[in-house]
């Protein structure tokens, strides 16, 4: 086994990017958290948000896109350098590095609005927990967080083999095959995952279930809104 539960990177993202994986439209589930609940009373361009896990920039484009001050981290340097480049050609721009979730590079109080779409599952419990501290560090006050991991009533979480930090491994069917570990998280885990430093403003559970083979298949994820109250202990 690897230390990418620890080091909140699974080397094989890059692969995957490397590979020329890439995703060219935002999220609707990113769009909605935007729109909802991004500051209005300052312009645009003074509103930053923060995506971690950006990978290649299709939320980062929708940001910059709108006049929002865009920011990503993302573990595969490939990823970063389509993003970069995907943006450029639409004449946009957002910061974009190559980083840990655990070890943001940013200020304290520095972000308006954070995005993990479906990034943070992919780090271990004790590591997910450790970004998640280092969003809520460089979130302002009442700053808002989408906090988007898999649940446990996902399929896939019955097919793979649970290793070091409640990593899910080796998965063997479903949609998170092929893309290296996933924590998948219980209601209480979720929550807990979110300390003190938030206060929880919605939570859901959003589930598909596809029928189309006698072995039905779920794909489900938590979708959660919730706001900094304080500064991490």
């Amino acid at each position: 086994m690897s230390n990418s539960h620890i080091e909140a990177l699974d080397p094989i993202w890059e692969t995957i990017y490397s590979q020329g994986h890439s995703v060219k439209y935002p999220y609707d589930s990113v769009v909605t958290f935007v729109f909802r609940n991004v500051p209005r009373e300052v312009a645009r361009s003074n509103v930053r948000i923060l995506e971690v896990g950006s990978g290649t920039g299709n939320n980062l484009w929708f940001l910059a896109r709108e006049g929002w001050s865009a920011y990503g981290i993302e573990g595969s340097a490939s990823a970063v350098e389509v993003a970069k480049t995907f943006l450029k050609q639409d004449g946009l721009h957002a910061e974009i590095e190559v980083g840990n979730f655990t070890a943001l590079p940013y200020s304290n109080n520095f972000f308006d609005l954070v995005i993990d779409r479906g990034s943070i599952t992919c780090c271990g419990f004790a590591a997910g927990r450790k970004a998640i501290t280092e969003v809520a560090r460089v979130l302002k006050i009442g700053g808002k967080f989408f906090f988007n991991p898999y649940s446990e009533n996902h399929s896939s979480f019955a097919a793979g083999d649970i290793g070091e930090d409640g990593v899910c491994e080796n998965i063997q069917s479903g949609s998170m095959t092929g893309v290296g570990q996933i924590c998948f998280y219980g209601k209480r885990q979720a929550i807990d995952a979110l300390g003190d430093e938030f206060k929880i403003e919605n939570i859901q559970k959003v589930e598909v279930t596809d029928v189309t083979e006698a072995a039905n298949f779920v794909h489900s994820e938590w979708r959660i809104i919730a706001s900094k109250v304080s500064l991490p202990k």
